[in-house]
């Protein structure tokens, strides 16, 4: 156990501070050279270097993921998870910020890592790929990468005015799947009763998704677009392909919206005379349980910095993210936090550019800073110490986060 009851919020920067310049290089590196899902190859090489120069035991492929990683130091009876996300968005790069996660996310490991016996924690730097299409935590979490963790947390960046405090915030539960129409090729012009369009099926099913949205709860969500519906203008196409995604705030409401969904696509199969095929492209992505605990030890911190912490007035962003696969065993925090005066919209270029400016590199070291004392304090408050590691993640046993 620790012996500690207490720790150093100025030890805690002063370590922080320390590593400011490496942290700062690394960061503006990962946003110089965007890296699309499991592609990390040049961000996770920064990263885990960075790790190991600080005295991390690093184990690249974690998982089975070219492109993951687990940095571990500490030994101590209580395991935290710290997830780093590196990976970018197509043709906007960072609009997301991965680069500002990837620094406080690491730059909290680094402030701490001179700490963890003092601390009694074992701590681990998880490099989690793939967070914008692929859900490289959810594949991570199946593949053990989590297993004996007792918290785990990171910090998302976002535009100003907004309160940063998670508790009692969620996301939206998000399926993505691919529709694959099948029909029959024929002359447009000679003999086009020949043919079975399968283009046909593509648009009749994003027609009935259109009508269905009226009749959606306002925290349900369908987007969709065509990724392949023909070759030619002559040619009757017989292969048409839809990608598309639905979120709802629940997973039984993300069901029901799934079965409705789907029902668009049948019904446009079943009008067109075409085949249909649906199939998942990438894991369901759950839910965020925000610890309540570790949520108001982040408030206090980052609060600290000089953030609105007050409590939030909303229950979710209107996104979603493969934390919430964590958070639903593990006890886990995923708050937003804001950079100063920026309103541009996330997963636009105009985002891409305010991750790469001086105020967001110090909202990035702000987040840092509460990461790493969220975990300082949790790990010295003896009941709730006891709790994170009577709670660790064994997956024969897991049970829904509190």
């Amino acid at each position: 156990m620790s012996s500690a009851t207490t720790y150093s919020p100025h030890q805690l920067s002063q370590n922080l501070d320390a590593a400011r310049p490496a942290v700062l290089e690394m960061a503006r590196y990962i946003h110089a050279n965007p890296e699309l899902s499991f592609e990390e190859v040049k961000a996770a090489a920064a990263i885990t270097s960075l790790l190991e120069q600080h005295g991390f035991v690093v184990e690249r492929g974690t998982g089975g993921l070219d492109t993951a990683f687990s940095a571990t130091i500490g030994s101590g009876e209580l395991v935290v998870a710290i997830c780093v996300e590196y990976d970018c968005l197509p043709e906007v790069g960072h609009a997301c910020g991965h680069n500002l996660i990837a620094g406080s996310t690491v730059g909290a490991a680094l402030a701490l890592a001179p700490m963890v016996d003092e601390l009694g924690i074992t701590l681990k730097a998880i490099g989690t790929p793939a967070e914008e299409h692929g859900g490289g935590k959810a594949l991570l979490l199946d593949a053990g990468a989590f297993d004996g963790v007792g918290l785990s947390l990171m910090a998302h960046p976002g535009p100003d005015g907004r309160t940063s405090n998670p508790a009692g915030t969620t996301s939206q539960a998000v399926g993505r799947f691919r529709a694959t129409f099948a029909g029959q090729a024929a002359h447009a012009a000679a003999m086009p009763h020949r043919g079975i369009n399968a283009a046909d099926g593509a648009v009749l099913s994003q027609v009935a998704v259109g009508l269905l949205r009226q009749q959606l709860p306002d925290s349900n969500r369908v987007a969709l677009f065509v990724r392949e519906a023909g070759v030619a203008t002559n040619i009757i196409p017989d292969r048409a392909v839809v990608d598309f995604e639905c979120r709802a705030l629940t997973l039984p409401d993300y069901e029901s919206l799934l079965s409705r969904v789907r029902a668009c696509f049948e019904g446009a199969a079943l009008a067109t005379g075409t085949k249909l095929v649906i199939e998942d492209i990438e894991p369901l992505y759950e839910p965020l349980v925000q610890n309540l605990e570790l949520s108001a030890h982040w408030a206090d911190a980052f609060g600290s910095r000089g953030y609105d912490v007050s409590p939030a007035s909303f229950i979710a962003g209107g996104g979603s993210t493969d934390m919430g696969n964590i958070s639903q065993v593990i006890p886990s925090i995923h708050p937003m936090f804001p950079i100063p005066g920026s309103t541009e919209a996330m997963h636009s270029a105009a985002f891409t550019a305010v991750a790469d400016t001086p105020v967001a590199y110090e909202a990035m070291f702000d987040a840092a800073y509460g990461l790493a004392s969220t975990v300082a304090a949790a790990a010295v408050t003896p009941d709730e110490r006891a709790r994170f590691i009577g709670s660790a993640y064994h997956p024969a046993t897991a049970e829904v986060s509190a």
